[in-house]
């Protein structure tokens, strides 16, 4: 049997501690035993194991910046090349390690820097999946960290005994790409038979998209790896360059893609680099020109379908021909269709279940095997029913309804990992499907695989409207009476009142009336995919709107950011007037892309002292910048802009008495 580490002296171990002084004393060469490394840190983010600012690298290089965001105590213990320097073989951690993006940056710099295996209670699905296809050894037994640091063997065999059977077999490949190449070219649809039992809404379009490999069952249940054939696959320049530079060094540059008229190429995170603070400190915007540049010619290569940035600039000489934006908002606008698969690399790529298909984010080797092979990666996963009961207060929207739920002590433990949330109820059936959109897009924040509503009205109305698309529901699309689920989680959404997520993570939420003082705000946010929608900006304008009214003006001392998801979000708006009150409101307005979301533009903090409060989706060290970063709803972002504090739209009406 071959052991992980053959020498059989200790491992060279670094334990993720809470406290930023035994990091430091691990990396300047001390060896902790497991008794003496105290609490480690959970909910360890794929920010903090690589930085969104050193995703232009996705080579060699990236080895300098393994946890290079890492927050330990309030503190960044890791400096670049200090984990390579310090030899470390195997990291160890708490729970729900690989929080965040799908950014296989993460266990590529790990794999770099010489890290063989990551120990840690529990993984968040893309990062473990990640690891997997790239050859980089995960383990949920924290016995083992013992055994290495005594110099004890550790066999290839232990670490994969009880690893899902497709997991093991690209693990033992050495990767997916070589396994891909092995038993994949000749992959086939596996015939489905409807009926034969209750299947849930997602099992049912799974099933009709199963491919057939030699390696994979024809049957899978839960829990089972498989391949799946996409409707669309889409990839954006942070990924673009890695997936052309693994194709090419391992196949060749002449490799032809797979059913070239699925595959959709997004510019969506540079538009605004040369004002991102992150960027320029680190004098990296050349790198991320050139990483665009490098997208720009494998769309040239192939012959791809692509969507070009839209900077000001731009914007100012558009004719109306270039329709832009966040990939997975663009999607929805563009692309999928109920009961289709869609992927995509990005964790947000679920923002499409709400159009009624599975939709799910993946890594950059999963997404250039799926060009070379047509197939893609995943495991058929249990399904969890959230049920949306009664009635949500006015003023409140689906983004209160996901911080509530982020804060469910099942979520918070990582119960909702790798599952897929099936949202319903009469809430669901009332919410728009851009709210819709807001709920299955942060499944990637409930650490699902997906987020799924059943097709309906709504649906056809969007689809009609927004894309001139005619649809015909089919009497299949929807789950079935007596379906299986792993659990039920009901919220009464008639007792909830406006939300906040708490710096550090979007599992920090609480009502915003339960805040012990008032919170004094810098920088207010509005935009992202998960909150630059049309039905997003009509809630920024209607609240900037009654302020302007009432007499109100944004405060000197706050900045105010105002970002369309796409280019159809932007041209709403303005038909509507909306950005002539964004602008009397003192608004910066921001062209349709990714931002100060994913520390890429306006809108970040530059100072560890400020304070946001933003519309997006996470909030995780470092991910807008070096500040304190406060999550809420599109109204709620709006009045505490107006407020300069921390503040829902209906306690300033009351308090101004308008």
């Amino acid at each position: 049997m071959t052991s992980l580490f053959d020498s059989g002296a200790p491992a060279r171990l670094l334990f993720l501690a809470d406290d930023p002084a035994l990091v430091r004393r691990q990396l300047a060469g001390e060896a902790l035993a497991p008794a003496d490394a105290g609490p480690l840190r959970h909910d360890v983010s794929t920010d903090e194991i690589t930085p969104v600012a050193i995703l232009s690298y996705y080579d060699a290089r990236l080895a300098r910046f393994a946890y290079t965001g890492l927050q330990c105590g309030g503190q960044a213990p890791v400096e670049a090349g200090a984990v390579q320097a310090a030899g470390v073989q195997v990291t160890v951690a708490g729970r729900r390690y690989g929080k965040g993006s799908s950014r296989e940056h993460s266990p590529a710099a790990e794999r770099a820097a010489g890290i063989r295996l990551v120990i840690a209670e529990s993984f968040e699905r893309i990062y473990r999946q990640n690891a997997d296809n790239i050859g980089l050894f995960t383990s949920t037994n924290p016995g083992l960290a013992g055994r290495l640091a005594r110099g004890e063997p550790v066999t290839i065999d232990e670490l994969l005994a009880g690893r899902e059977p497709l997991a093991a077999a690209i693990l033992r490949s050495g990767g997916l790409l070589r396994f891909g190449q092995a038993h994949l070219r000749q992959a086939r649809p596996v015939p489905f038979t409807d009926g034969t039992r209750p299947m849930t809404l997602y099992e049912k379009i799974m099933r009709r998209h199963l491919l057939a490999t030699p390696v994979t069952p024809s049957d899978p249940r839960e829990g089972d790896g498989c391949f799946v054939r996409a409707d669309w696959r889409f990839i954006h320049e942070y990924y673009t360059g890695m997936a052309a530079h693994l194709l090419d060094t391992t196949f060749g540059a002449d490799l032809a893609l797979q059913a070239r008229e699925s595959i959709v190429v997004f510019e969506d995170h540079t538009s605004y680099v040369a004002e991102s603070p992150a960027h320029l400190k680190a004098g990296l915007v050349p790198n991320m020109r050139a990483m665009c540049e490098a997208q720009r010619a494998f769309v040239a290569r192939h012959g791809l379908r692509s969507h070009r940035t839209l900077t000001d600039e731009e914007a100012a000489r558009d004719d109306g021909s270039n329709v832009a934006g966040i990939s997975h908002a663009m999607v929805a606008e563009h692309y999928a269709l109920p009961s289709q698969v869609v992927v995509g690399t990005d964790s947000h790529a679920p923002h499409s279940g709400a159009l009624g298909c599975v939709a799910f984010g993946v890594g950059t080797t999963d997404m250039a095997n799926a060009f070379t092979t047509g197939a893609v990666r995943t495991t058929l996963a249990p399904v969890l029913r959230i049920d949306l009961e009664g009635r949500l207060p006015a003023g409140l929207t689906a983004k209160d309804v996901l911080l509530h739920l982020l804060a469910h002590p099942d979520i918070r433990t990582g119960g909702g990992v790798g599952k897929v949330f099936e949202f319903r109820g009469p809430v669901v059936e009332a919410f728009s499907v851009d709210e819709r959109a807001t709920l299955t897009n942060m499944t990637a924040e409930l650490g699902g695989l997906t987020g799924i509503v059943a097709p309906d009205a709504r649906t056809v109305r969007f689809l009609r409207e927004r894309r001139g698309v005619e649809v015909a529901l089919e009497p299949w699309m929807h789950s079935d009476a007596g379906a299986a689920y792993a659990g039920v989680i009901r919220v009464d959404c008639g007792a909830l009142s406006p939300m906040v997520a708490a710096p550090g993570d979007p599992g920090n939420g609480t009502a915003l009336d339960d805040l012990p003082g008032p919170v004094a705000i810098d920088i207010a946010y509005g935009g992202s995919c998960t909150a630059g929608k049309r039905e997003d900006f009509d809630h920024y304008h209607a609240v900037l709107a009654w302020g302007l009214e009432h007499g109100l003006a944004v405060p000197g001392h706050v900045q105010l950011f105002l970002q369309y998801g796409t280019t159809a979000v932007r041209d709403y708006c303005r038909e509507r007037g909306y950005d002539r009150v964004f602008a009397a409101a003192g608004a910066r307005i921001l062209q349709p892309s990714c931002g100060a979301c994913a520390n890429c533009g306006p809108g970040s903090s530059t100072d560890a002292a400020q304070v946001t409060v933003s519309a997006i989706n996470r909030n995780f060290p470092g991910r807008s910048g070096p500040g304190q970063v406060w999550l809420a709803s599109p109204p709620t972002v709006m009045a505490s802009a107006l407020a300069g504090r921390l503040c829902s739209w209906d306690s300033l009406r009351r308090q101004v008495g308008g």
